[in-house]
């Protein structure tokens, strides 16, 4: 006689709340066990195509998503992540901000480690300062991205849960919030930034601000990083 067990991904619940200044420091501090646990086979000194942007909470932008392989022993695979709309460090199209249509652009990744339960990805423009000046701004965030994904499709229409059970938040609701840095100063760069996870979190993407949502999510990834990339895209808005 024969028994055989399925085994399901964890899922993570963790709670909303707290005071602006409490979920500033909530985010830092998951970040850092996150860096503690993850040790990233990224090399910290090669530059980006453009300026190297400043850390911000959502992560260290790090090298482009094209670089793959292992780190040392104990390193999380760095997953290549890229984009058919530009190139890794240059200039967005004008179509994926807010001076165009504002589409969230087409996005696709590989070098998935085994294991990944689900994905996470964070777009966050790390030249805004807000709240006390240490958080960046959030421009999109979509968490439980089903395991077996491969990327996301141009134009991931709005809502706070797809059909798939992608959950998503921005700065300004459940959709896509595209670039929008002004036309003075140097352009921004954003930064999409993408976790494997080894298992789902069990976090709404309703009833809790944003700030409050995005430090539940990071907090929830704490020692579940199984493998990240990043991709860097530039805009200022033109005179």
């Amino acid at each position: 006689m024969y028994f055989f067990f399925r085994l399901e991904p964890p899922v993570l619940r963790v709670p909303c709340g707290g005071d602006g200044a409490a979920v500033s420091r909530l985010v830092r501090l998951s970040l850092l066990l996150i860096a503690m646990s993850c040790a990233f086979a990224v090399d910290a000194q090669t530059p980006q195509r453009g300026a190297q942007p400043p850390a911000g909470p959502g992560g260290q932008p790090g090298a482009p998503g094209a670089r793959g392989g292992r780190g040392g022993r104990g390193a999380v695979p760095v997953m290549t992540l890229t984009s058919s709309a530009w190139a890794d460090g240059g200039q967005m199209p004008v179509k994926y901000t807010q001076a165009g249509e504002e589409a969230s652009p087409p996005l696709a990744w590989s070098n998935v480690p085994e294991g990944a339960a689900s994905f996470v990805l964070i777009l966050h423009d790390v030249d805004a300062a807000t709240g006390n000046g240490t958080d960046d701004l959030l421009q999109w965030m979509l968490w439980n991205i089903p395991g077996t994904a491969t990327g996301l499709p141009e134009r991931v229409p709005p809502g706070s849960q797809l059909p798939d059970g992608t959950r998503q938040i921005s700065a300004t609701g459940p959709s896509y919030r595209g670039p929008g840095a002004s036309a003075s100063g140097p352009a921004h760069h954003y930064v999409f930034e993408l976790f494997a996870l080894d298992a789902t979190l069990d976090v709404p993407a309703v009833g809790a601000s944003p700030p409050q949502t995005r430090a539940a999510v990071v907090t929830g990834m704490a020692g579940h990083v199984r493998g990240k990339a990043a991709y860097v895209g530039l805009f200022k808005r033109q005179p």
